[in-house]
């Protein structure tokens, strides 16, 4: 589990399509504090480290992963900065909301607004997934957890403050890219328990 809150902007080093896509990270975490095994966030995509080296760390990621996640639409290329995230331990502060790291499917950026010292996105949601997103509720995008200011139809927008904008990714935001998208898991089991009802 995750709470949104990005934590260190990691940079893929090497991508190797080997099986699996395998990808190594480049990090400012303490790598010496990370284990085999250990699950990080990055850009939203909860992933296994597989291997660990003087300031990175690598993961497997599975074709499955790939199809549903920006990763497939994008590609993770040498270069690409990626929001990272630890894992939640028990008594950590619970400052975003609660993240698994599944993301669900990806948005579409469609508008870039300055407003005022923040900036203004729309982003275009899957049709399947729009249901899920509601005024003054929290998503996930690329791992950030973000609160809604507005929803019409698949289209829902988002306010960055300029401290967003620089420990995240979200400073380099442009209309057309496809970015990780997890909707609230509280809203997830609403809609399955009234789909029973």
């Amino acid at each position: 589990m995750f709470t949104g809150i990005i934590t260190d902007i990691g940079l893929v080093r090497e991508v190797e399509q080997a099986g699996d896509l395998r990808a190594q990270i480049t990090t400012g975490y303490d790598v010496a504090g990370i284990d085999i095994g250990a699950s990080i966030a990055c850009d939203g995509v909860c992933l296994t480290v597989v291997a660990l080296g003087e300031d990175w760390f690598e993961v497997n990621i599975s074709g499955e992963t790939v199809s549903v996640t920006n990763i497939g639409h994008n590609g993770w290329q040498p270069g690409k900065r990626l929001n990272l995230e630890r894992a939640l331990k028990v008594g950590d502060e619970l400052g975003g909301h609660i993240v698994s790291g599944h993301v669900d499917g990806v948005a579409e950026v469609v508008a870039v607004q300055p407003e005022g010292d923040s900036l203004r996105v729309t982003f275009r949601a899957p049709e399947a997934l729009a249901k899920f997103i509601a005024p003054k509720g929290s998503v996930a995008l690329n791992g950030t957890s973000l609160t809604v200011n507005e929803v019409d139809g698949c289209d829902f927008g988002i306010n960055f403050i300029p401290h967003t904008q620089v420990a995240t990714t979200w400073g380099d935001v442009a209309v057309g890219q496809q970015v990780n998208l997890e909707i609230d898991t509280m809203a997830r089991y609403v809609a399955r328990l009234r789909d029973w009802a």
